[in-house]
């Protein structure tokens, strides 16, 4: 057993996901509870770095490689003492890596905390859920509900990284989320590979919608937002309870990757265009003002010019509010990675290009709609001159922000006002606080 030692300082450096900042949480929540002073991504000085990586396509690996490669510099050079590497890339690469990377004290994959915590000499405590160490601001926090994904999407390593879909039980979720808002967390983000999958292993049938209905009781909760929702499959009583339920936020994240047929069944989806938009209109009849959040990819092997122009024209036609894509990345030991990678860089960049100047245009249309409506927002923080909030058609870190004056009006920051807009851009929103 090792020897504890409290008078080390402690630096997380997380990469990534949702899902990462919520494990790099838990693993603060355990050596903080044992004595331990733990800094998250600080440029503070540290007598140990851990890095919890992501492994999911090139860019995010290369990221990751580069941060450990600065954190032994750094070791190299006195700074720090030790590096510990987490996460989705140490569990993807943990053959690898310890060969190619050596100077790492230690590597843990994705679900090797327990065996993390005793580098410190602390046992893993059960009792800690809920009590994990914020991140985020204090007024809103992560909740994921499962682990894992038992999709089989062609382009995806992350049931390879994160194994089968695992659900937490409604019970200890809503005693997270109780443990939460006892600390003042107004808005929970409910994250999972897969939300709708959740409770199939464990309950023998899909229980979002028995969660939701749970988590709206929590007292203090008043916005609960839905992150990483699959298309196939998608749960019907979901979308009535978004719409009847006043806490649950009208904005659903549904990541769709594509519309052509041909490229859907490649990416082994498990929905084709027609059940694709009939899950749309279902959900924009149901929840007339409901936010909808999409990622494609482009580039994907076999995608044509003819398909990248369908794909085009259907972003179009069904205006997404927020909209993310990717260029196709290929990877080793996926399905898609038996595929020829046969469109160019340079043509995959252009088409992400294509496609964000199209959702750009659509982003300034609908914010432009909102000029002088009032809505209700939270206040994330101030920068510079502005405070920055959202509504409850925005996600933090990838979607509109609220702009409000801080030098006409003061806003308490994880607060809810009321706010009218006054002005907009394709990704902001200008307003003042209706008193």
């Amino acid at each position: 057993m090792k020897v504890k030692d409290t008078d080390k300082k402690i630096n997380i450096i997380t990469l990534g996901c949702s899902k990462n900042v919520y494990d790099s949480e838990n693993i603060m929540g355990q050596l903080k509870h044992n004595g331990y002073e733990v800094m998250h991504d600080s440029e503070a000085p540290s007598d140990i770095v851990i890095i919890n990586t992501c492994g999911f396509i090139h860019d995010a690996k290369q990221e990751s490689v580069d941060t450990i490669l600065a954190a032994i510099h750094d070791k190299q050079e006195g700074l720090i003492e030790k590096v510990f590497v987490t996460g989705c890339l140490s569990e993807r690469y943990k053959n690898e890596l310890p060969a190619e990377i050596p100077e790492v004290d230690h590597y843990f994959g994705t679900h090797d905390m327990h065996n993390l915590l005793k580098e410190f000499a602390v046992d893993y405590k059960h009792e800690l859920i809920g009590e994990r160490q914020l991140t985020t601001p204090s007024h809103y926090a992560y909740l994921k509900i499962s682990e894992g994904c038992d999709r089989s999407c062609s382009f995806c390593a992350i049931p390879m990284i994160r194994g089968k879909h695992i659900s937490r039980t409604i019970e200890s979720l809503v005693l997270e989320a109780t443990k939460l808002a006892a600390k003042g967390v107004k808005e929970l983000i409910l994250i999972a590979q897969d939300l709708t999958f959740y409770g199939l292993d464990i309950y023998g049938k899909r229980r979002l919608d028995d969660l939701l209905k749970a988590l709206v009781k929590v007292e203090g909760i008043e916005w609960v937002r839905l992150h990483y929702a699959y298309p196939t499959g998608f749960p019907e009583e979901v979308i009535q309870t978004i719409a009847a339920e006043e806490k649950i936020c009208n904005y659903l994240d549904i990541p769709l990757q594509h519309i052509n047929n041909d490229i859907l069944k490649s990416m082994r989806r498990g929905h084709d265009r027609n059940k694709t938009e009939s899950l749309l209109v279902s959900l924009r009849n149901a929840v007339s003002d409901v936010a909808i959040r999409t990622t494609l990819i482009v580039g994907y092997p076999g995608e044509t010019e003819e398909k990248f122009q369908e794909l085009k024209q259907w972003v179009q036609q069904t205006r997404f509010d927020r909209l993310g894509v990717f260029a196709y990345s290929h990877e080793e030991n996926t399905h898609a990675g038996k595929l020829i990678d046969d469109v160019d860089e340079d043509v995959k960049q252009q088409r992400v290009s294509e496609i964000m100047d199209i959702q750009s245009q659509i982003s300034f249309d609908k914010n432009q709609a909102k000029i002088g409506k009032i809505y209700k927002c939270i206040f994330d923080r101030k920068e510079g001159s502005y405070y920055i909030g959202r509504t409850e058609y925005d996600s933090p870190e990838v979607d509109n922000e609220v702009r409000v004056d801080a030098t006409q009006q003061h806003i308490e920051l994880g607060k809810f006002a009321q706010i009218k807009i006054l002005d907009a851009e394709a990704f902001d929103l200008f307003g003042e606080l209706v008193k």
